[in-house]
């Protein structure tokens, strides 16, 4: 059986720069496999496969999937922060600034 070759991405996004490398590939592999050909792993040796999640297009997908022709493999880091989080500590910043502020106006209205 011919295999007819595909072309991908791979994408790492790091704090400061980015990983991006195309690659053609002339026979069947997964996820996994195009991942370690892309050499990504040995330029960031703290992407862990068994922990980083990894997508096509911000989708999550398997390590054992198949890419297809023009797929754009994203390798995804842990956060740095929690969304929510930072979130909620900026509404108490805020709640407490308009208390502040409010205490300031009826001092001044004295």
């Amino acid at each position: 059986m011919e295999y007819k070759s595909i072309q991908v991405e791979v994408v790492f996004a790091y704090y400061d720069n980015c990983f991006l490398k195309k690659i053609t590939i002339n026979q069947p592999l997964n996820i996994e496999e195009v991942i370690k050909l892309s050499g990504v792993l040995e330029r960031y040796p703290e992407i862990d496969l068994t922990k980083n999640k990894v997508g096509i297009y911000s989708r999550t997908v398997k390590l054992n999937d198949i890419p297809k022709d023009g797929d754009r493999i994203e390798i995804y880091r842990e956060l740095l922060c929690d969304p929510k989080e930072i979130r909620r500590k900026k509404a108490q910043e805020q709640r407490e600034n308009a208390k502040n502020k409010k205490g300031i106006n009826q001092k001044e209205q004295l």
